[in-house]
């Protein structure tokens, strides 16, 4: 199989994040956010995905881990851009539902060069841990806008916040994977309007 690889680096003054994807293979994943339940569900993603992800990243979570969750985003969309600039067109549609004992989520993906979250989830508590779930929509919506893809993600429904977070992620690792595995046609082949 053909290496799929994007490696982004970005720094400001309230974040630097090195991130690694990697489509062709799902043997390394090596995370280390400063956020354990951030990592855990990136974790998850990447490993239900099939795809390898190592993302190094430190910020001013002591202020609030908003900056560096919603910075991860940006990175990862920047190597999702990156995947379809290198080796050309994509599969273009991805979808998955997953459930996690009494939660199930769902996520489609349509990778259009038009970014657009569509988030749907009441979750019952407002921590996992020590991660506010509300971070869960800024990161999407950071992944969305640089990646330029739509993104539907809902939790259907759930008892406990980080089940409904965990399976939210899953299904976001398998859509993501069958929306960017190659296709055979030119990128013109990806819209019958003949360019996205």
């Amino acid at each position: 199989m053909e290496k799929r690889t994007a490696t982004v680096h970005r720094r400001t003054k309230e974040t630097e994040i090195n991130l690694s994807l990697d489509f062709s293979t799902h043997k390394e994943t090596d995370l280390s956010s400063g956020i354990p339940f951030f990592d855990h569900i990136l974790e998850a993603m990447a490993f239900h995905g099939g795809f390898s992800l190592k993302i190094k990243a430190k910020g001013d979570v002591h202020i609030d881990p908003h900056h560096l969750v919603e910075d991860t985003g940006i990175v990862m969309g920047e190597a999702l851009q990156k995947i379809v600039k290198d080796f050309g067109s994509v599969h273009r549609y991805g979808y998955a539902v997953i459930p996690m004992d009494e939660a199930l989520s769902e996520v489609s993906i349509d990778v259009c060069e038009r970014s657009c979250l569509v988030f749907k989830a009441s979750f019952p508590q407002e921590f996992a841990g020590s991660f506010h779930v509300v971070l869960v929509r800024e990161f999407l919506k950071a992944l969305s806008n640089r990646a330029k893809i739509t993104i539907h993600a809902a939790c259907r429904y759930g008892e406990n916040s980080h089940h409904m977070a965990e399976s939210l992620f899953k299904a976001l690792g398998k859509a993501l994977y069958v929306a960017y595995m190659p296709a055979w046609e030119s990128k013109e082949g990806m819209s019958t309007k003949g360019t996205l």
